[in-house]
């Protein structure tokens, strides 16, 4: 009683078809499968350039207390140890 037979899913299909028509189902159905294509392709594609580039280059610093923005840590450093 819990599974359904093959006339449920022909009843279902006839429903589906006949709210949304055939060439809106066709049309779903084509995009689904440009975008498993798309998905597939790009997973296949083991250099990507823009990864590469971002896994060698480091990430930003962020300055310290009392650093001011734009200067460099070792300028701040030396007027630091000037001041006091």
């Amino acid at each position: 009683m819990g599974s359904l037979s093959i006339w449920h899913w022909l009843i279902v299909l006839m429903v589906v078809l006949l709210l949304f028509g055939t060439g809106k189902v066709s049309n779903l159905m084509g995009d689904f499968a440009k975008g498993i294509k798309a998905f597939k392709k790009n997973m296949a594609e083991n250099d990507d350039a823009s990864m590469e580039a971002s896994a060698e280059r480091p990430g930003g610093s962020i300055a310290g207390p009392g650093v001011k923005p734009g200067v460099n840590a070792k300028e701040s450093e030396s007027s630091a140890t000037h001041r006091g």
